[in-house]
């Protein structure tokens, strides 16, 4: 290469940098990325001189041979060459890497068909204004009613290749920026480019011939055929099964029960079951109806999109479901393990307080029949630890909106359960207090009975008439309690009774006879022996109080109903009027 070569190539670069430099310099305050650009466009074109410049050096490298100072200082500009070459594409790939970072592709489309994108510029066009242009320029040669394929050709033009139809129209200009964008030769990506323009036209005028039309209004007819016979089908196969329901609802006459408990009468099984039947129908042939129209519409170019959209419409949140039960799975693995350690220890609690109950563990203060509230409450506190526990696991727990709603909740039952936690609490300290068990004949206030269920919010007492009377523990705390069966099996209950007889009477015969007249009662013992007490001694009369011993505290009326015989057959064996005498005084004036 001779010198006034060189020298040519070095001013013609020197110009083009500088008209291209000027663009982006005037716009380098609003937008960096376009200097980035600038920067790249003037590296590759010092490395092209310095490429020049080195074949300069080689030549006249080889033309030195025999002068040692001279090969030594053309060596030495060649490797500084070299050196710069290298830090210069290091520096290169760094501001590459950064426009990568930040830049946006802007698409050249044909008919939704998206070819390629553009990153770069060219010139005073930015890339959105050459993807644009691009983008017009095939549509026309979609458009062509000549269109050649064999017209679309490369063209070369100092370092940038061109995209030209029928030697006339530039399509479009692939620069050094593209090159280095892509790392690509600009030959390479020029002819990628032209081969994606050629194909996808060639495709598109293909897909919308006259002959392609007519195939696709042939397959819609299709589909849509197939569809009605699928939907005929579908509600043929549910007539079926509503017969069939029909059938066996009628062979089906105790209904459903929930153990001994009818819960659903066979009738209504029958109609629950038909609607069921009749909704899954329609669901079905919805469903089929929505399917197919994606199927419908991707049948036509122009309609491909909609397909898209509309299987995304289920698609998309049953991907979005699939990928958070997929990323929950850790979260509920946890949970798992949690409730089975939890389980297994409430098993061991459980085993515990049953050997408790059964008096096969004994404990220094502790009673059996503690065994069971105090299990219960245990249970209630593991149950509230566990979710406190597994709460933070618990999806959504972390929103405020899942954290509103507990608070919420929090507060109602607050507000609305203060009289409920006051006969929790009384429940509590009635059971460690043991005033009474199960089947015990106590008094409470004003109410005598049988008490026959113990809970935590009230106590159920059945009285002598078979009344069963609910009271809430608050009030059986707060009132007195009288337990007639908590001594009945061990030293007895007494049972008395007063009687008034006159003083003609004596009082040890009163006594043989009511002590005769208890002994005789059914349920009362004989040991320890009845006794009879003087309570008064009135102006007319004494009153003598029979008590004798029973076990059966249940039994009280009926025992007192018998005692009373009996005292009225003593007596009026004996002769002795059942009676209180009075006396009147009536004076004469």
């Amino acid at each position: 290469m001779s010198t006034r070569t060189l020298i040519f190539l070095l001013f013609s670069f020197f110009i083009e940098s500088q008209v291209v430099a000027q663009q982006p310099i005037d716009s380098a305050t609003k937008n960096s990325i376009a200097i980035d650009e600038v920067r790249l466009i003037k590296d590759h074109q010092q490395k092209q001189i310095d490429s020049l410049v080195k074949i300069q050096l080689e030549e006249q490298l080889r033309n030195a041979v025999g002068d040692q100072s001279k090969t030594r200082a053309l060596e030495q500009k060649l490797r500084d060459i070299a050196v710069n070459d290298s830090i210069r594409n290091i520096a290169q790939a760094a501001e590459i890497k950064k426009l990568k970072d930040h830049a946006k592709g802007y698409p050249v489309v044909l008919n939704h068909d998206t070819l390629f994108n553009i990153y770069t510029r060219t010139g005073s066009f930015n890339a959105s204004e050459r993807a644009s242009g691009i983008t017009k320029k095939i549509i026309n040669l979609y458009q062509d009613a000549f269109y050649s394929p064999d017209s679309l050709k490369l063209k070369s033009s100092a370092d940038n290749f061109d995209i030209i139809y029928k030697n006339q129209e530039v399509i479009m200009s692939v620069s050094n920026l593209d090159g280095l964008w892509f790392g690509k030769t600009n030959a390479k990506l020029a002819a990628e480019y032209l081969s994606r323009i050629n194909n996808t036209v060639q495709q598109e005028r293909e897909s919308h011939s006259l002959l392609n039309w007519a195939k696709r209004i042939g397959l819609v007819i299709l589909i849509l055929v197939l569809l009605i016979v699928m939907v005929r089908l579908i509600n043929w196969i549910f007539r079926q099964s509503g017969k069939y329901i029909s059938i066996r609802s009628q062979r089906i006459k105790a209904g459903f029960k929930l153990g001994a408990v009818k819960a659903i009468p066979a009738k209504d099984l029958e109609l629950i079951f038909l609607r069921i039947n009749s909704a899954i129908r329609i669901l079905v042939t919805l469903v089929l109806i929505y399917l197919s129209l994606p199927l419908l519409f991707s049948v036509f170019p122009e309609t491909e999109s909609w397909a898209n959209t509309l299987l995304n419409w289920i698609l998309g949140p049953l991907r979005v479901a699939m990928n958070g039960i997929v990323n929950y799975l850790p979260n509920l693995f946890t949970i798992l393990i949690i409730w089975m350690i939890f389980k297994f220890a409430l098993k061991g609690i459980r085993y515990f307080f049953n050997e408790v109950k059964r008096s096969n563990i004994q404990i220094s203060g502790f009673h059996p029949e503690w065994s069971v509230p105090t299990f219960n409450i245990l249970r209630f506190i593991l149950y509230a630890f566990m979710l406190v526990v597994i709460f933070p696991y618990l999806p959504g727990s972390g929103s405020a909106a899942f954290q509103g709603v507990s608070v919420f909740l929090g507060v109602l039952i607050s507000l609305g359960s203060s009289s409920a936690i006051t006969n929790i609490v009384a429940g509590l300290v009635i059971t460690y207090m043991r005033p009474f068990r199960i089947g015990d004949r106590v008094k409470i206030g004003e109410l005598t009975g049988d008490i026959i269920e113990k809970t935590m919010l009230v106590t159920r007492i059945r009285t002598i008439k078979n009344e069963d009377v609910t009271v809430p523990n608050s009030m059986v705390l707060s009132s007195s309690t009288v337990n007639y069966s908590s001594q009945a099996e061990t030293i007895g209950l007494i049972i008395h009774y007063q009687v008034t007889l006159g003083y003609d009477v004596p009082w040890k015969t009163a006594y043989e006879l009511l002590i005769s007249a208890a002994l005789k009662t059914e349920f009362i013992m004989t040991e320890p022996r009845p006794f009879v007490l003087q309570t008064t001694l009135n102006d007319f009369y004494v009153s003598y109080q029979i008590n004798a011993y029973t076990k059966h505290a249940n039994k009280q009326a009926v025992i007192y109903s018998s005692l009373l015989e009996h005292i009225q057959d003593e007596l009026n064996t004996a002769g002795i009027e059942l009676l209180s005498p009075s006396y009147n005084i009536i004076r004469k004036e």
